[in-house]
């Protein structure tokens, strides 16, 4: 496995945010390393979402900083990627999934956009990269859930960051498609020893590939090995109530002492 403090793409150190006097983020701190597939796991309201704000320098931090490839954090992140966790595509959009990818490259320029010979190339392998050959040319409306989950990704991607950072993208996938997106994501990963941070209320997609996984709960994270941090000590002191760990036919159920899941 790659040694994440040598090849470290994203590091978080001691974060915490309070908003309108509530403790959102306490002391969160990880690291990403390059081809890793990390997952962001927690219940909903867990923070998972301020946190990938943070990252992405659209939320002030009360403490603690953030780098990316060892500098702090800019106003423009060219090596941060983002898919957001809703975007709503108007069904009668007259715009190709080729031209919503290709807008990844003209969004991050000012003034006259350039369209140097090459762009055309880079849309159609970012395109083939997320396989999507197939609806290149389909209105981006037109397509299902899981289809155009392929396209934002190639969007986030065409630029060519180091993190990818997704909140939530298997919200509103099915199980099959959410699968695919999954594997996927994990290729893409290896492949372009990009970084992956992707948010989750539900980890048991993620299992097959996760590399680790940063568990937040109550404004508090433990970040390893899912070996490392899905048992019930650890998960427990991050809650500050008894929470069980269960295995049942290959799938992790966390619950509550009483029996409730979280």
């Amino acid at each position: 496995m790659t040694d994440i403090a040598e090849h470290a793409i994203l590091n978080v150190d001691q974060v915490s945010v309070a908003l309108s006097g509530r403790q959102i983020l306490d002391q969160v701190s990880f690291t990403v390393g390059a081809g890793q597939f990390t997952g962001l796991i927690g219940p909903n309201g867990a923070g998972k979402t301020t946190l990938l704000r943070v990252i992405l320098g659209l939320q002030r931090p009360s403490a603690g900083s953030v780098s990316v490839l060892g500098k702090p954090l800019s106003g423009r992140q060219q090596a941060v990627g983002y898919v957001p966790q809703k975007v709503q595509l108007d069904p009668d959009m007259p715009v190709r999934a080729r031209d919503l990818v290709a807008l990844g490259i003209d969004g991050n320029r000012y003034g006259l956009r350039l369209r140097p010979a090459w762009r055309s190339e880079a849309v159609r392998e970012m395109l083939h990269a997320v396989d999507a050959d197939r609806f290149a040319d389909a209105r981006v409306g037109d397509l299902s859930g899981g289809e155009q989950q392929r396209v934002l990704i190639a969007h986030a991607l065409i630029s060519r960051p180091r993190l990818l950072l997704l909140d939530e993208p298997l919200a509103n996938l099915d199980l099959r498609s959410g699968q695919e997106i999954v594997s996927l994501l994990a290729r893409i990963a290896r492949e372009q020893q990009i970084a992956v941070l992707l948010s989750a209320h539900e980890m048991n997609p993620l299992l097959p590939v996760m590399d680790r996984v940063v568990y937040l709960a109550a404004g508090r994270a433990a970040s390893g090995t899912t070996a490392e941090v899905i048992t019930s000590p650890v998960l427990s002191s991050l809650y500050g109530y008894q929470v069980d760990v269960l295995h049942v036919h290959g799938r992790v159920l966390v619950v509550a002492g009483a029996g409730e899941q979280v």
